[in-house]
Parts: structure tokens; sequence; C-alpha cells
């Protein structure tokens, strides 16, 4: 009985290396955003079934939906939780700020693992002067709530802009931030060095595809092969357009004295539909860019300028949202229909959205990826049914 016991506790440990190594190849280095603007999307529990499915580490919302953080609870998946704009003027008030940490965060830690909460979405690149004197206070006050109660270990706070706060982007290497929004930026940027938060970055090759086909090269845009453009002054070579964004970021953090803070994709997509006049939104151009992204984020990739960080990207989105405003392509960048079906074939598996005890539905004639998830569940199931067998014997 005892070498019995030995020989299948060897085999347990050796289905449990493999089962981290397969597990590990999808889930490590990306994330997806969680949008719910919509009135057909599957219930929170099965969201949470399909993404552990999918291996899936990181998931990013908008809000701090507790029906959602709910059902993700025990499933060590990490979670970004966002304030919205309209929130930012309560959130200077530190007695407020504490109140939604005690209402929104802290009954959830840590049998949900909120790691992160964004105040705000894109604040600097509108119009409105006022939010954007709330945006720092709103930052700092979330962030004291949480030394407070003891969490800003484990939960960090930044908020997330889009590539519009810059005011030159080319060569990547003279990127800047627009002088108007200096002194914003800059005191932003100096709490995130305090505290050691990521500086977030919405980034859309695709909008510079949209508005100029003519002169932007398909091929740069999609990570397709391609001559790449060199920038003059470093002489680094860009094969595509969101390494260049990404390290135009890190150069206009430089030119206003950091070199100290992280930068991260929070958002990154492209659609498969869109309205007449938005050209290039199509299935194949979707399919393309982000199958590439994921073959890079797979094999750890930096950017010319910081090849040893690799990229870190919340993939946006995870499914199709029919009630968001705006052109069509705002309601099109999800990777999975509300049904479960995926808008193309990247390697991901049909879910069956209304069968929550079922494992994904596998399409046979999708790509390798398609291989690994299925040799991950096989492996999960030997190594529960090893131990199984071990405490029955």
């Amino acid at each position: 009985m005892a070498i019995r016991l030995s020989a299948l506790f060897s085999a347990l440990l050796l289905l449990l290396s493999l089962s981290d190594s397969i597990l590990g190849v999808i889930g490590v280095g990306v994330g997806i955003n969680y949008g719910q603007i919509a009135n057909n999307l599957p219930s929170p529990a099965r969201v949470s079934y399909l993404l552990q499915s999918l291996n899936i580490s990181r998931v990013k919302l908008y809000d701090a939906d507790p029906k959602v953080l709910s059902a993700f609870a025990n499933s060590n998946i990490e979670f970004v939780i966002g304030l919205g704009n309209e929130y930012l003027l309560n959130m200077t008030d530190p007695i407020k700020a504490q109140d939604w940490i005690e209402q929104h965060v802290q009954p959830f830690i840590p049998r949900t693992k909120i790691t992160c909460i964004t105040v705000g979405n894109e604040i600097l690149s509108g119009n409105d002067n006022q939010l954007m004197s709330y945006l720092l206070p709103a930052m700092q006050s979330v962030y004291a709530a949480l030394v407070n109660l003891g969490l800003n270990k484990q939960v960090y706070v930044t908020t997330a802009h889009s590539l519009a706060i810059l005011g030159n982007s080319f060569p990547p290497s003279s990127g800047s931030f627009r002088q108007d929004l200096g002194e914003y930026i800059h005191s932003i940027l100096n709490f995130h060095a305090q505290v050691n938060s990521p500086f977030l970055i919405n980034v859309y090759p695709f909008f510079a595809y949209k508005d100029s086909p003519d002169q932007v090269l398909l091929d740069y845009v999609l990570f397709q092969p391609n001559n790449g453009t060199i920038d003059p002054i470093t002489n680094l070579n860009y094969d595509n357009m969101l390494y260049a964004q990404v390290d135009a970021v890190y150069s206009a953090i430089k030119a206003m004295g950091h070199t100290d803070i992280d930068v991260k994709i929070s958002e990154t997509g492209w659609p498969s539909k869109g309205d007449p006049n938005e050209v290039g939104a199509t299935v194949e151009n979707a399919g393309i860019y982000n199958s590439n992204l994921l073959r890079r984020i797979e094999a750890k990739q930096g950017t010319p300028a910081n090849p040893s960080v690799p990229i870190d990207v919340y993939v946006f989105a995870l499914f199709n949202e029919n009630l968001k405003p705006g052109p069509a392509s705002e309601r099109n960048y999800g990777l999975y229909y509300p049904d479960g079906t995926p808008v193309y074939n990247i390697g991901l598996p049909v879910y069956n959205v209304g069968s929550r005890g079922n494992l994904p539905q596998l399409d046979s004639s999708s790509s390798d990826m398609i291989v690994r998830n299925s040799i991950a569940h096989l492996v999960r199931d030997a190594v529960f049914g090893v131990l199984l067998f071990t405490i029955l014997v």
C-alpha cells in the first residue's frame, strides 16, 4: 500500500507540474476587459466559469459590481475594479472615499482577489477642467482609505489614460505629454512613484489606421511582417505601432523626470465590425490583430526601448456590448458574442452559456491554442482523478 501511495503521489506531482506549465501558457501576461453595457450577457457565474476554462488570470471591470465580485470568489482571478468618472467629486472627500472602500472592496477580500482600483477613465483627454482637478485628490483619498484599512499593500490605485494626452508620439524617443496637461500629469506621476503604482494607457492602433488608411500601413498596425519604422534618434526599429506608442509614453514620462514608473496597457483591441466610414473594422483584421498580440504576449516580448520588460496587456473586450453608444465599432470589440460563440477564430473554445456544468465545447477546426486548452483540461481532470484514487485507496 505504501509503495502504491508513493507511486501515485509521484504521479500526482508530475501531473501537477504539467498542469501548471500548460495552464500557464495562455493565462500568464494577458488580462481581459469585462464590460457590461449590454442587456444580453450571460450571468457573472457563467462568465466566471468561461474565464477559468480559458485560464485567464486577470480581469478588468469598469465598476465594482458586487454580483461579479461575488461570482468570482475563490477563483484566483485578479481583479481591477473601476470608479466611474461620476464618482470623482465624492472621492475627493476622504470620508466618502473610505465609505466606498468599506462597501465595495473590503467585503470581498480575500475571497475575491481585488488588486487594483482605477479612479476614473480617460479624464485628462476630455474637456472638463473641473473633473481634471478632481482626479489626483480622488486618487489620493482612495489610497489613504486603503492605508487606513490595511489594504494598500495588496490593492494599488491608478487611473487610465487615452493616447490623446500625448503632444508628440513620433519618434517614440521624443514622446511628450501635451503642454496644457503638464501640471496635472506631473503631479499624478509623482503620486505613482510615491505609492509604486503603474501608469495605465488605452492604446488602439485601429484609430490611427481608420483615420489615415492611405498613410498608415495595415501590416504595421496588425503586427504582420513589414519593414517597420526607424526611430532616427535611437536607430531602433519598430515593426508595429503598439510598441511605438508604448515607448512614446515611456519617453514622455522620462521627460517629466521619472524612470521609476511602469507602463501597462489597460485597453487594446480591434473591432470586428464598424460603420461604413470606419475603415479596417472587419472580422479578419480583428482576428489577425488579437491573434498576433497574444503570440507576442506569450513570448513575453518587450518593446524595442524596453526589451526586458514584457508588455502587460488587458485585451478589449470579452463580449460585444449591444448598448454601448457611439459608432458601430464600439459595440463590436468582443472576442465573444453573448451566446458564447467566438466572434472569430483565434483558437478560443465555444462556450455553451446555457450549460454551466459542462466544460466549454471545442471547435475541432480551431488552431493549436484549442489543443493546448484541451490538454490542459485533460491534465486537470487527471490530477483530480489521481487525487481521488489516492484518497479512496
